[in-house]
């Protein structure tokens, strides 16, 4: 099912990508008061997990900088409750996937594609995976459109758990996570990367020369064979930890499931998910 899982990633994660980068979203989190797009990010995301102190969401989110959520949370909230911003991120997410999909938003096979993620979304055990089990607590919406992004994000959240427990098995930290993955990516230097450039040189030298001495990167940022090896080992566990939820379809319904997916995630991508 590794393999399933990582092909089903594919082709859901353009759907949950919108909320990353349509205008929708944006406007929809100003029109709030929030005063940038990452007040609104961890507001809306962080909000299943009910009012938790700032350094819980950033357990649970993990891959970013100490401190960086403690700069959004609980301040987003303050003004703005969390329930009213998971809903308008809802609700704009769904906005721009009717936008970018156009016809197909309508069509018979996003509810059936829609039906088809909601059942594997519900159907994989909430232990050990804390984004995923504060998801699994929202109700399910009922337009397809809305659904399906919701299944979408329910199951990428699934991943980004299993994502998590991989890293700490290999001893990989947050930071360093986004250094691995702009290696990965081919960008040159990795300390360049969006995510992280804005941080302290110094603390910045520090997580490289730390993957240098464990022998997982080369003085001059680039993957060791032993990084690779790391890198795909990383990749291996999140897909098998990733595989639980598409266990309970059937190979029929998966089957269907992928084919129905297929022209949603194509139009996604070809629109950027802009």
């Amino acid at each position: 099912m590794s393999r399933t899982a990582r092909h089903m990633f594919e082709l859901l994660e353009p759907i949950c990508l919108v909320t990353y980068f349509a205008d929708e979203i944006n406007e929809e989190m100003a029109a709030l008061g929030h005063r940038t797009y990452w007040d609104g990010y961890f507001a809306s995301r962080a909000a299943p997990l009910g009012r938790v102190p700032a350094e819980v969401v950033h357990a649970a989110f993990y891959s970013f900088a100490e401190g960086e959520a403690a700069r959004h949370i609980p301040s987003a909230w303050e003004t703005i409750p969390p329930e009213v911003s998971l809903a308008a991120w809802q609700r704009a997410s769904a906005a721009a996937l009717r936008r970018i999909l156009g016809d197909l938003a309508s069509s018979p096979g996003l509810v059936r594609a829609a039906d088809l993620t909601t059942k594997a979304a519900v159907s994989a055990p909430t232990a050990g995976r804390v984004m995923y089990a504060g998801m699994r607590t929202l109700e399910i919406p009922a337009d397809p459109v809305t659904r399906l992004w919701h299944s979408a994000t329910m199951l990428r959240e699934h991943r980004g758990d299993g994502h998590v427990a991989a890293l700490v098995s290999l001893g990989i930290g947050g930071t360093e996570a986004h250094i691995v993955s702009a290696i990965a990516m081919g960008i040159h230097p990795p300390e360049s990367f969006g995510r992280v450039h804005h941080l302290p040189k110094k603390r910045l030298a520090e997580v490289m020369n730390g993957l240098r001495a464990r022998g997982l990167v080369t003085a001059d940022g680039h993957f060791t064979d032993l990084g690779r090896e790391t890198r795909e080992r990383l990749e291996a566990l999140t897909d098998e930890v990733a595989a639980p939820p598409y266990e309970a379809l059937p190979a029929a319904e998966l089957d269907e499931l992928i084919a129905e997916l297929s022209p949603i995630a194509e139009r996604l991508q070809a629109a950027g998910s802009r």
